[in-house]
């Protein structure tokens, strides 16, 4: 690659890029840990007719393994930050030790960044697969539109909503799915995904409260997974919103 006033520029290109795209710009950009990264941006047309979705599937967010989906299974996040606090913690701590601006701390410095971006990277190559794989065996995507900084401060799980990258992960579920003409549906966050029945649709509101994992339908008697309930409830309600 050729930059102004540097020149040619060796580079590590993830995917070959069609003669039919249009370079419009090159930003390039220095991580924390002294790496360079060119972002590449071109322009394409790309006419995907909308197909008419066969195949649904809900996902209820989970505060600690990301999500629950309306087939019962889960998404088993590995949680890398958490992997790692110990580690980041205590090369944290040897840097605050540091001189400030001395060799040995501009070293320590870089240190702790690389094992920042490794958490970073791991995550989001675990997002883009789980992604990924949805996207092949699903036409339609419902999730609900969460506010997800407003969790985190509320709920004070601020940890572990930044940990499982659930904005990351629903933003590659969109481009992915639009890539192939499918859908990604958002449903309201009042919603009541995890008060409902989703047998019988009576609403139980002794469910308000989060430390309830499973309950007993008092009209049905169904028995219910908390999680597992919500992201058939979610399914349901955008197969609702797509049909009308």
């Amino acid at each position: 690659m050729k930059l102004p006033k540097i020149g040619q520029v060796k580079v590590k290109q993830h995917r070959k890029i069609p003669e039919s795209y249009v370079l419009k710009s090159v930003t390039v950009s220095q991580s924390p840990s002294g790496k360079y990264h060119a972002s590449i941006s071109f322009e394409y047309e790309n006419q995907v007719p909308e197909r008419k979705p066969h195949t649904f599937l809900g996902l209820d967010f989970s505060m600690h393994g990301l999500y629950k989906d309306s087939e019962g299974n889960e998404a088993e996040y590995p949680k890398y930050h958490r992997q790692a606090e110990k580690k980041l913690k205590r090369e944290q701590r040897k840097l605050s030790h540091m001189q400030k601006g001395s060799r040995n701390w501009e070293k320590q410095r870089i240190k702790v960044a690389r094992l920042y971006e490794k958490v970073a990277n791991q995550r989001k190559d675990f997002l883009h697969k789980r992604s990924r794989e949805i996207v092949n065996a699903y036409d339609c995507v419902c999730i609900e539109d969460l506010d997800m900084k407003a969790m985190a401060r509320s709920l004070h799980f601020g940890k572990s909503v930044h940990d499982n990258g659930w904005g990351m992960f629903t933003t590659f579920l969109k481009y992915k799915l639009e890539d192939q003409g499918k859908q990604l549906i958002r449903i309201d966050r009042w919603f009541p995904s995890s008060q409902t029945c989703s047998v019988c649709g009576y609403k139980n509101p002794e469910t308000k409260d989060l430390g309830m994992r499973e309950w007993d339908c008092p009209r049905c008697k169904s028995h219910h997974d908390r999680d597992l309930n919500a992201a058939i409830n979610i399914r349901a309600e955008g197969m609702r919103i797509v049909s009308a």
